[in-house]
């Protein structure tokens, strides 16, 4: 018996990347392993994409340090995106969430990354396509998905929905294509009247990038030196039109001309981490905005109301999902240099799940607005700013 308990110790060691000396105990049929994390790799470098760069001598660094703390932070931050983004699939199908509804899966590094390398201080600014920002800004699951379905505990107290989610040093999702890049320019002129050395990331798609408004920002930015990344999440397909048919020139980190720009690998959180540290170190320096273009990719359409696949197809999503999903190349990174377990990432997994569920019944059974509140919020309250003669 103890022979047979010992082989099945050292399989289920090898399967978890656990000590083989671990301690073994029988609770009838059940073998319970104990939990000793001593052997795991604390820290590693990894090789990492090399950035193109516009106007700059010297870029990123080409090697990236990760913990175990970050690489399972890093995990657990995009798992639960993607979880709380098909979450939000199966109720906009369901029709419990009705309207405008852009999800984010696929795209989990360039939030987890971008978040990893600034401070909760700093400022961020995206287009519609928020849940993801909102999440990694501080928001609940609970209150995002409360938000999308319209209740009172949402995080915008069900009226603002998908494309407008708020939070402290977040300035939500706006819906009108490019306009929150000047916005972000203002912010970020804002940190440079107030001299407290923060930075304002200013994100767009590669659909909003041929705006007008985004090149005057860009010119007043880069005249008046401003703290700003702008950042294209550059995702292949404008709505339904690839990039190559929307833009002359689809090298959107040279769009600022004047401006410095970085081309990022955005599937790798770890590419993105170091590419933004690099970039809000420029801000920081008094150098003035940098451009960067994390190319990614959307496993859904454009929205909800859109398949994904009559302009692409299945097999390209699928290429891309089995190659470069920002999920799994961290996954197997952490694997490979014995950093945790394969049993580590499922327990994450169903507790995660656990909490996406919860998080679902609250939305779906939390009262919505009552009619009274309607008009509130519209106007501040509060009153009007005295200027002195």
């Amino acid at each position: 018996m103890k022979t047979m308990l010992a082989i099945i110790s050292n399989a289920l060691c090898r399967m978890t990347g656990r000590n083989a000396g671990a301690q073994t105990v029988s609770e009838g049929a059940r073998v319970v392993v104990s939990r000793s994390f001593a052997d795991f790799t604390p820290q590693a470098t990894f090789d990492i994409k090399k950035c193109d760069l516009h106007r700059l001598e010297e870029g990123p660094p080409v090697k990236a340090e990760l913990t175990r703390e970050q690489g399972l932070q890093y995990y657990r931050t995009m798992q639960t995106v993607r979880r709380m983004e098909l979450k939000a699939d199966q109720l906009y199908k369901q029709k419990i969430i009705r309207g405008f509804c852009h999800l984010y899966d696929g795209q989990e590094a360039c939030a987890a990354g971008i978040e990893a390398a600034i401070n909760p201080s700093d400022h961020l600014i995206t287009a519609y396509r928020a849940h993801g920002y909102t999440y990694t800004r501080g928001v609940s699951v609970k209150e995002i998905l409360a938000e999308l379905t319209g209740r009172r505990g949402g995080v915008a107290k069900g009226k603002g929905g998908s494309m407008h989610m708020y939070a402290p040093h977040f300035y939500g999702g706006n819906g009108i294509v490019g306009a929150q890049v000047p916005l972000g320019a203002g912010i970020a002129l804002a940190c440079q009247y107030q001299g407290n050395n923060q930075v304002c990331v200013t994100l767009y798609g590669d659909g909003a990038a041929n705006q007008g408004q985004l090149f005057e920002s860009y010119n007043m930015a880069a005249l008046w030196k401003l703290p700003c990344i702008f950042i294209c999440e550059n995702n292949k397909y404008g709505m339904g039109t690839s990039v190559e048919r929307a833009a002359a020139s689809t090298d959107y980190y040279k769009r600022g001309d004047f401006i410095p720009g970085l081309r990022v690998d955005g599937m790798d959180v770890l590419c993105v981490r170091e590419a933004t540290q690099f970039a809000a170190d420029h801000c920081r320096a008094g150098k003035g905005p940098i451009i960067m273009e994390l190319q990614t990719y959307r496993y859904h359409g454009h929205s909800m109301s859109d398949p994904g696949v009559s302009y692409r197809t299945r097999e390209e999503i699928q290429e891309v999902r089995s190659k470069s999903d920002p999920i799994s190349m961290l996954k197997e990174r952490m694997l490979s240099h014995n950093m945790a377990s394969v049993e580590e990432f499922k327990e994450i997994d169903i507790e995660i799940r656990k909490q996406v569920e919860e998080a679902t019944q609250f939305a779906t059974s939390d009262p919505e607005p009552p009619l009274e509140e309607l008009c509130n919020h519209i106007f501040s309250k509060n009153p009007p700013l005295e200027m002195s003669k």
